[in-house]
């Protein structure tokens, strides 16, 4: 299966789903309703997150109640809410008064935790980088380090690139093998946009240090499934890219990035770079 997903309309079916071949971790479910739909999931072996794209809903997890989620507009504008999914959960995602889109980002968890909301205060926000150095951009936490104690290994985040065009995921890093406190193994999914629509990007992935890999030509609604290497993508000049981040641990709750060495020099030239790694720790 190619790790490229091009865009397509899922019609609410999981895009990816539970079990893939590429990413077994990982659950990625993009939803369109429209006012006074309903839709209704329970993952057997996902812990999961609902985050509206656009519009507003109540969310129901196991008969409690979730009201108001969401407030944007366009996903370019404010700030992102969630409802955190347990695993084995009954979820029921009512849209309210106006047309919504939302993501639903899963990740294989053994222990049933306890479902929450995210409001907007309760985002992280970091920014780094620079223009000079083209990588400014901008992340909103949804599942993170801010709370850690009620997730399980699922990390949730939705990234900028800042300016119209530039360079995300650098230096190259990578997180397919299990050596602490070097690296941790995590999966992980982007579903991309771009402003204007027509915009575009590339993504990369390669395995070896200074290596060679198949660049994938992404558009408003690529899915990008990443199981191993490195990582890197941009975002072609004139056009804002958006990548909606889900992120799972096979055994770590702690995501340690390794770069690849060839470049890893960037890290003490890039602004404010080390504090967006460890926000994802």
């Amino acid at each position: 299966m190619t790790r490229h997903i091009a865009p397509f309309d899922n019609k609410n079916q999981p895009i990816v789903a539970e079990g893939n071949d590429v990413v077994p971790l990982m659950y990625f479910n993009r939803v369109v309703l429209q006012p006074g739909e309903e839709h209704q999931y329970n993952l057997s072996k996902h812990e999961s997150c609902v985050v509206p794209v656009t519009g507003s809903c109540d969310v129901e997890v196991d008969g409690q109640q979730f009201e108001s989620i969401g407030e944007r507009k366009s996903l370019w504008e404010g700030m992102p809410n969630g409802v955190y999914v347990p695993v084995g959960s009954d979820c029921t995602i009512r849209c309210s008064d106006t047309p919504m889109e939302l993501f639903i980002a899963g990740g294989v968890y053994e222990e049933r935790l306890t479902p929450f909301a995210i409001r907007t205060d309760d985002i992280d926000k970091v920014q780094y980088g620079s223009d000079d150095t083209k990588t400014h951009r901008k992340i909103k936490h949804i599942l993170g380090q801010a709370n850690a104690d009620k997730r399980g290994r699922l990390l949730v985040s939705e990234l900028f690139t800042v300016g119209a065009g530039g360079w995300s995921g650098f230096p190259p890093h990578k997180h397919d093998t299990e050596r602490p406190p070097i690296e941790t193994r995590y999966e992980e999914v982007y579903q991309f946009r771009f402003n204007p629509d027509n915009g575009f990007g590339c993504q990369f992935d390669y395995l070896e240090d200074g290596g060679m890999g198949e660049p994938h030509h992404i558009k408003n609604g690529s899915t990008y499934m990443i199981d191993k290497g490195y990582h890197p993508c941009v975002a072609a000049p004139g056009y804002e890219m958006y990548y909606f981040t889900i992120i799972v641990g096979e055994h770590s709750k702690s995501l340690i990035q390794f770069f690849e060495p060839t470049h890893e020099y960037q890290v003490e030239t890039i602004p404010g770079i080390k504090d967006m790694v460890a926000k994802f720790k």
